[in-house]
């Protein structure tokens, strides 16, 4: 089986070593040796260290390399939409198995490779877009294929997830995590596709097609990242038993007229301290599955790396290889439910507000009539003395409330018309809340 190599940083240099320490491993469990055919980068004479590797293997023709009639296995670790999905849809075509990391690509024109591998009769594996090592996407596509998931609800950014667990753990704001995580290397040079929910927006969208069998792309997903999550914010969890994480959240609904609908969203949210997902901390990943017949399962471990994403790449590179050789391939993709996405303001949801209200009679009366004109039920309310209100405009108080599940749109509207109120200086945070707190 000879592989051509799309890429060779941090993931690609990492698949590279893992072909050649574990060379006579991957062919016994192949039934055939693994060759690279050759390596597609940018720069051919880049110092590459004591990379195992012919240095005559480089090319700066990634399409040339494609075509090679001598070409199994195409492995694509270079990222981002083009032109990675030109030489992806061309392998496919071309009847080669490939085998991608890119999660950018697949969640904005996934069908354009699926519809390659469906043409080409090719096999089209992903599992290291998303949670990088861990064995998920498999097991949604495969094991779990014989029964019905309703939900999944994931950490699948180590980034965010290192930075809200450092600002729960020590106290620290935002920035100063952010600071800490770029330090360590959890966070970019330029952290926005991970602190603004891009990154887990795209997995959730991958997460979503496979659980429900429905294309859903990364312009269905309703996101929100952390940025804007206080020092004041983790206070208010802690007080309610709860931790803030930046959740992937996909669920079955359904609509006004009873069919059978989806909704996929990004955000961060308050879940108790019971939940699963509360004890996941530093950069691991976690998915929560809810399924009809096997119940609530879990999937945990490191989600980024050179390393461990390797290590998916090369789960995926054996399971192509030996269908090729069985002159099999598998299902190019379950989209037959073709469910509609629905928008976020019709996902049922919970809220978390904090107001800075005047300390008179008459306040909480006059905010409870706002959460009544929306028809947004309050399970909670808790008042004590403000953290200081403007000068000379008399004594405030702060006011925490915690609704019932509603509509999102009809929490937001809540929301727009306390920020009007005369009795309300400002509403400090507004937070959803999940996993029944």
């Amino acid at each position: 089986m000879r592989l051509a190599l799309l890429g060779c940083g941090t993931v690609g240099s990492e698949v590279v070593r893992l072909l050649h320490t574990q060379a006579a491993d991957l062919a016994a469990r192949i039934g055939a040796p693994l060759e690279i055919a050759g390596i597609a980068v940018r720069r051919v004479g880049r110092d590459r260290g004591d990379l195992p590797v012919d240095p005559a293997l480089f090319t700066t023709d990634p399409l040339g390399l494609i075509k090679r009639d001598d070409v199994d296995v195409v492995v694509e670790v270079v990222g981002g939409i083009e032109p990675a999905r030109s030489w992806l849809v061309e392998a496919l075509r071309a009847g080669k198995s490939v085998v991608t990391a890119n999660k950018a690509l697949l969640a904005e024109d996934g069908a354009a490779l699926h519809d390659a591998a469906a043409e080409g009769g090719a096999d089209l594996y992903y599992e290291a877009s998303v949670a990088g090592a861990i064995p998920l996407l498999r097991p949604l596509r495969e094991s779990l294929h014989g029964d019905r998931i309703n939900r999944v609800t994931g950490i699948v950014n180590g980034t965010t997830n290192f930075i809200l667990s450092a600002m729960d753990a020590t106290g620290a704001g935002f920035a100063e995590a952010l600071d800490e995580a770029t330090e360590l290397g959890y966070a970019e040079a330029d952290p926005t596709a991970d602190v603004e929910g891009f990154d887990a927006a795209a997995k959730a969208a991958i997460l979503a097609s496979l659980a429900f069998h429905t294309r859903v792309t990364a312009a269905d997903v309703h996101r929100e990242g952390i940025t804007e999550v206080t020092v004041a914010d983790m206070a208010s969890a802690k007080a309610m038993g709860c931790t803030i994480k930046l959740l992937c959240i996909a669920a079955r609904g359904s609509d006004e007229a009873g069919r059978e609908t989806v909704s996929v969203r990004v955000h961060p949210a308050m879940i108790p301290l019971t939940h699963p997902l509360a004890s996941v901390g530093d950069a691991f990943n976690a998915v929560f599955v809810e399924a009809e017949a096997a119940g609530q399962l879990m999937f945990y471990g490191r989600g980024a790396g050179g390393a461990p994403t390797a290590s998916a790449v090369l789960g995926d590179v054996v399971a192509v290889a030996r269908n090729r050789l069985a002159g099999a391939y598998a299902a190019s993709e379950s989209a037959y439910a073709d469910l509609a996405v629905r928008p976020m303001g019709e996902a049922l949801t919970r809220y978390h507000i904090s107001l800075d209200v005047v300390d008179r009679p008459g306040v909480l009366q006059g905010v409870a009539g706002v959460f009544a004109r929306h028809d947004v039920s309050i399970a909670t309310v808790r008042q004590g003395p403000a953290g200081g209100g403007p000068a000379g405009r008399g004594e405030d108080a702060d006011l925490v409330i915690v609704t019932h599940v509603a509509p999102d749109a009809a929490l937001a509207a809540t929301v727009r018309e306390l920020r009007g109120l005369d009795i309300v200086r400002s509403v400090a945070s507004v937070l959803r809340v999940e996993g029944g707190a």
